[in-house]
């Protein structure tokens, strides 16, 4: 089974830093003079994005005038996880990144591995979470034509160990998918592929704290029409939850509330409109059937 990684503590890291400069009424401006570093630097510690380091925590420890040996201890065993190593790096490690997909950039599993629930909504092909090896395959050589056969195995290989997170013995993560029906209909690795990853669908959709539906054709125009998107929520009173969404620019994590918020409103807006759990499981049947090679 998969462990959480550092994103984790790296995280509640920068929350801890963050709730320090406020408290000491300084800028960001201010802090890097002092340390002395680039605002961008004390930025990416702030919202978890660097690899801290020791020396550097201590430095802001200084500044903002920690003197409680608790406290310190605290941030210190926050810099230690948060400089280990993810469990996913070996299958990305050498491989060029691509900007529309999840697994290169070592955010996102990093990300995943530390939610209690995960919340997609999906337009053209399936969540990594929901993809057979075969499919996942499919869907790597249409996005990744210049990459190299162990290159694309070792990211088909990585989409699976994460799905190991919906079978844990000990706290599985919460799934809540809605896919629009283009996504049952899009022919991706050919009929016998397409069929096989329909079957495989409703055996997910059986597992305990997973949820499918299906936002049909009929439902019109909708909310969340603008693209495929992720809610990531943390079991944690100090970082806060992550929209995750794709667009012609690239990846986008949004952590501000108003704008997680905003995507659970368009997710809970697709999710009353989709079709409810047996009628969405009857009509991926009927796809897989009318799909199936004769």
């Amino acid at each position: 089974m998969t462990a959480p990684g550092p994103a984790g503590p790296r995280r509640r890291l920068g929350a801890e830093l963050r709730r320090l400069r406020v408290r000491s009424g300084m800028h960001l401006e201010q802090v890097a003079r002092q340390v002395p570093c680039s605002t961008s630097k004390v930025s990416r510690l702030e919202t978890g994005k660097g690899v801290p380091k020791p020396a550097d925590v201590r430095r802001l420890m200084e500044i903002y005038r920690v003197e409680s040996e608790t406290e310190r201890d605290m941030l210190m065993r926050l810099v230690r996880d948060g400089r280990e190593h993810g469990w996913w790096e070996p299958y990305t490690e050498g491989i060029a990144p691509e900007r529309f997909v999840l697994d290169l950039s070592g955010r996102y599993p990093a990300l995943e591995s530390e939610a209690v629930v995960v919340r997609s909504f999906d337009v053209s092909v399936l969540h990594g979470l929901l993809q057979t090896a075969e499919y996942a395959r499919a869907v790597m050589r249409a996005l990744l034509p210049q990459h190299s056969r162990y290159e694309i195995e070792q990211l088909v290989e990585l989409r699976l160990m994460r799905q190991q997170a919906l079978r844990r013995a000990t706290a599985p993560l919460r799934y809540s998918a809605v896919l629009d029906e283009a996504v049952l209909s899009r022919l991706t690795g050919g009929a016998e592929v397409m069929a096989a990853q329909l079957g495989a669908l409703l055996d997910v959709g059986e597992l305990p704290g997973v949820s499918i539906r299906v936002l049909p054709f009929s439902a019109g125009v909708h909310r969340a029409h603008f693209g495929r998107f992720v809610i990531l929520e943390f079991d944690d009173e100090v970082a806060s939850d992550v929209a995750y969404a794709e667009g012609p620019a690239g990846d986008h994590y949004l952590e501000s509330r108003s704008d997680v918020d905003l995507y659970k409103d368009v997710f809970a807006d697709a999710a009353e409109r989709s079709l409810d759990r047996e009628a969405s499981r009857a009509l991926i049947a009927r796809y897989a059937s009318r799909i199936a090679p004769r």
